[in-house]
């Protein structure tokens, strides 16, 4: 059980997981306050979509190399 904490606590798995769920946020308020208001648009036509788009950003920009200092 210890060895699972520190994995769930270690850096290597906080910080892209925040990101994810930040990228999920942000993705959802874009589809609230902007998104498609006709439903025809695929990323922004529906709350599911916009999310999904969102946590992929925010995996995308936590795990690229220059956040972790190597550019």
């Amino acid at each position: 059980m210890n060895k699972l904490k520190r994995i769930f606590l270690s850096r290597a798995f906080l910080k892209p997981f925040i990101g994810v769920v930040v990228g999920g946020l942000l993705g959802f308020l874009y589809y609230h306050f902007i998104g498609c208001s006709s439903g025809q648009c695929v990323i922004t036509g529906t709350p599911l979509g916009s999310i999904i788009v969102g946590a992929l950003f925010g995996l995308f920009i936590t795990s690229s190399p220059c956040s972790r200092g190597k550019c």
